[in-house]
C-alpha cells in the first residue's frame, strides 16, 4: 500500500487505498479513522466493479481466531470491552492481539472517563487515570523490542506511551507506525498533537506520501501558519478533492483562527448544505454564529446550540451529555469550561478547561479560560502563565495580549503591561481596549504627554471603526484631553474637548466647568502655536505624532 501512495496523479489508486484502509481499520474498531478515510472516499469518483480492490487475505493464524475475534467484535462494538477482551485472550493473530489490546485500553478509558464527568467539580478528581497504561506498556515493550508490532498496533503503542506523559517517545513509536501503515489517518492525527513547533515538525522523518500533505495542512493550522495551511488546502482542492467536506471544514477552521469571521461563516453555511447532520466542527460554527448574534442559525444547531444561548447550568448539562457519548470531544470540554465559569464554579471550570488541554495541548481558548478562572481567584502569577501560553498560541491576537498587560500591571511590571498594550493596538485590537489601558497606565505613572497621545489614539480608533462600541470610554478621554490640552495653553484643542464631554452624561459637568474657565482666560493670554507632542517622554511607548486638530474631523 505504501509503495503506491507518493503522488496524486493517480486518483483511481488513492481510492483503492482509502477502500482497503476502511475496511481494516473498521475490522479494529477504529472508527474515527474509517469515517475520515470514507469522507475522502466519498468525494472521489466512484470505482467500476471490477476495479474495486480486493477484500485481505486471510492467513492461517486469521482463520484460526476467526470465530473468538467475531465473536469478540460484537461485544466490542455493543463497549463491552472487557468481555471482548476476555474472549480474545490466547488468540495469535495481529488482527486479534490488537483488538485483545484496545479493548484492554479503551476499559480503562471509560472507567476513567465515566468517573471523570460523574464527578465533574472538585479540582482533586480531576487526577483520575486509566488504571490500565502501565501493564499495557510493559507488554507491549516487549513486543516492540521483538518486532512484532504492525502498524495499528504500534499506534496503540504511542497512544499508552502519550497517556503516560512520555512525548519524546510516543513520537518515535507514532513515526515508525506511519512508515509501517501510512494510510492510517488515526496515527498521524496522535503525532500532531505532540508536535510543538514548526522545528519539530521539519525534524520528522516521514513518509513521502500523499497523505503527508493533509498531515502538514493540519499542522500549520495547529501551529497559527494560516497562509501555509490555506495554500495546502488549495493544492489538495486541485490534486482532485475539491468535493471534500473535511478540507471545506478545515478551510473555515482556518479563517476562525484568524478571526475572518464572515469567510469562515460562509465556508460552515456551504458545509451545512452539503453534510446537515456533521457535527465535527460544529463547536467551532456554534461560536462563530453566537459571535455575530445569529440567532435563528443557532436554532439549527443542537447540543451546543442548547449551551451557547440556554441557562449556564443546562448547557452545562448537555455539554456533559456530549462528553458522556465522546469523552475526547475538545469543544464540550472547553464549552463546558465557559459554561462553569459563568456560574462562577471556579474549580469545576479548572477541571474542564484542564481535560480540554489534555486532548488537545494547543487549545489556547483552555489555556486562555484557566487564565480567566485564575483572574477570578486573584492569583496573578497563574494568570501570567496560563494567559502567556495563550499568547504563544495565538501571538496575533489583541485580546491575549490584553490579558497579559492586565496581568503585568497587578505585578507592577509596569513596562511589560505597557509593551503588551502597545503591541494589542498594533496587530489590530479587536475590543478596543487596548489604547485605553495603556492610556490609563500612563496617567497612573504621571507620564501625561504619552498618556494624551494614546487617549487621542483612541478617540480616532473608536470613530473610525463606524460604530459606537458599548464600553467606549470616549468622555473619559475627551475629559483627560481637556485639562491636558487647557493646561498646556491649548484654548482651541481644550475648548474643543471641553464642548465635545457636553455630548456625554457622566462629562457634561466637567465640559461647562472647563469652557468657563476658559473662556475667563482666553481674553488674556494668546493660544501659544508649538507642537504639543515634541519632544515626547522617554519611556519606550512607540506612539505616532497625531495633531490634536485632528480631532475635529471625527463626530461622536
Amino acid at each position: 500500500m505504501a509503495a503506491l501512495c507518493s503522488e496524486f496523479g493517480d486518483l483511481v489508486q488513492i481510492k483503492k487505498q482509502l477502500i482497503s484502509v476502511i475496511s481494516l481499520c473498521k475490522e479494529r474498531g477504529l472508527l474515527h479513522s474509517a469515517k475520515w478515510a470514507s469522507e475522502l472516499a466519498f468525494a472521489l469518483d466512484p470505482l467500476p466493479k471490477d476495479e474495486l480492490p480486493p477484500t485481505s487475505p486471510l492467513t492461517e493464524e486469521d482463520a484460526q481466531d476467526l470465530d473468538a475475534l467475531t465473536l469478540a467484535k460484537s461485544y466490542f462494538d455493543l463497549k463491552e470491552y472487557d468481555r471482548a477482551a476476555y474472549f480474545l485472550k490466547g488468540c495469535r493473530s495481529q488482527k486479534a492481539y490488537f483488538l485483545y489490546m484496545y479493548s484492554r485500553y479503551l476499559s480503562g478509558e471509560k472507567k476513567k472517563d465515566d468517573e471523570t464527568v460523574d464527578s465533574l467539580g472538585p479540582l482533586e478528581k480531576g487526577q483520575v487515570r486509566n488504571e490500565a497504561l502501565r501493564e499495557l506498556r510493559v507488554e507491549l515493550s516487549k513486543k516492540h523490542t521483538a518486532g512484532e508490532l504492525d502498524g495499528f498496533t504500534l499506534y496503540l503503542y504511542g497512544v499508552v506511551l502519550r497517556k503516560l506523559d512520555l512525548p519524546k517517545e510516543a513520537v518515535d513509536v507514532f513515526v515508525e507506525g506511519i512508515h509501517a501503515l501510512p494510510l492510517h489517518w488515526g496515527a498521524w492525527l496522535e503525532l500532531s498533537n505532540l508536535v510543538t513547533n514548526i522545528e519539530m515538525l521539519k525534524s520528522l522523518s516521514l513518509p513521502d506520501c500523499w497523505i503527508k500533505d493533509f498531515f502538514m495542512a493540519h499542522m500549520y493550522t495547529e501551529l497559527q501558519m494560516i497562509k501555509e495551511a490555506l495554500q495546502k488546502y488549495q493544492n489538495l482542492i486541485e490534486a482532485g478533492f475539491s468535493k471534500s467536506t473535511y478540507i471545506i471544514s478545515q478551510i473555515a477552521v482556518a479563517y476562525h483562527n484568524i478571526r475572518d469571521i464572515d469567510q469562515a461563516l460562509a465556508l460552515f453555511n456551504e458545509l451545512r448544505e452539503q453534510d446537515p447532520y456533521r457535527i465535527d466542527n460544529m463547536d467551532t460554527f456554534s461560536n462563530l454564529l453566537y459571535v455575530k448574534s445569529m440567532k435563528p442559525e443557532l436554532s439549527y444547531l443542537t447540543c451546543c446550540v442548547i449551551g451557547n444561548k440556554s441557562c449556564h447550568e443546562k448547557a452545562a448539562l448537555y455539554f456533559q451529555r456530549a462528553l458522556k457519548l465522546n469523552p475526547r470531544c475538545l469543544g464540550a470540554w472547553t464549552l463546558m469550561g465557559h459554561e462553569y465559569m459563568e456560574m462562577k464554579n471556579t474549580s469545576a471550570a479548572i477541571q474542564a478547561y484542564r481535560h480540554a488541554i489534555e486532548v488537545n495541548k494547543r487549545d489556547y481558548r483552555a489555556w486562555y479560560g484557566l487564565g480567566q478562572t485564575y483572574e477570578i481567584l486573584k492569583m496573578p502569577f497563574y494568570c501570567l502563565y496560563y494567559y502567556r501560553k495563550a499568547h504563544q498560541l495565538r501571538p496575533n491576537d489583541s485580546r491575549m495580549l490584553v490579558a497579559l498587560g492586565e496581568s503585568y500591571e497587578k505585578l507592577s511590571q509596569q513596562a511589560e503591561a505597557k509593551k503588551c498594550y502597545w503591541r494589542a493596538y498594533s496587530v489590530g485590537d479587536v475590543e478596543k481596549m487596548a489604547l485605553l489601558k495603556l492610556a490609563k497606565l500612563h496617567e497612573q505613572l504621571n507620564e501625561s504627554d504619552d498618556a494624551a497621545q494614546c487617549y487621542m489614539l483612541y478617540i480616532q480608533d473608536i470613530f473610525s471603526c463606524g460604530e459606537q462600541l458599548e464600553h467606549a470610554e470616549v468622555s473619559t478621554a475627551l475629559r483627560y484631553l481637556g485639562q491636558y490640552y487647557f493646561k498646556n495653553k491649548l484654548y482651541d484643542e481644550a475648548s474643543l474637548c471641553a464642548q465635545r464631554c457636553c455630548d456625554y452624561n457622566d462629562a457634561r459637568e466637567e465640559g461647562k466647568a472647563l469652557l468657563r474657565q476658559i473662556s475667563q482666560v482666553r481674553d488674556q493670554i494668546e493660544t501659544p502655536s508649538a507642537d504639543l507632542f515634541a519632544p515626547l517622554s522617554n519611556n519606550n511607548t512607540p506612539v505616532r505624532r497625531v495633531s490634536p486638530l485632528n480631532l475635529i474631523s471625527f463626530t461622536p
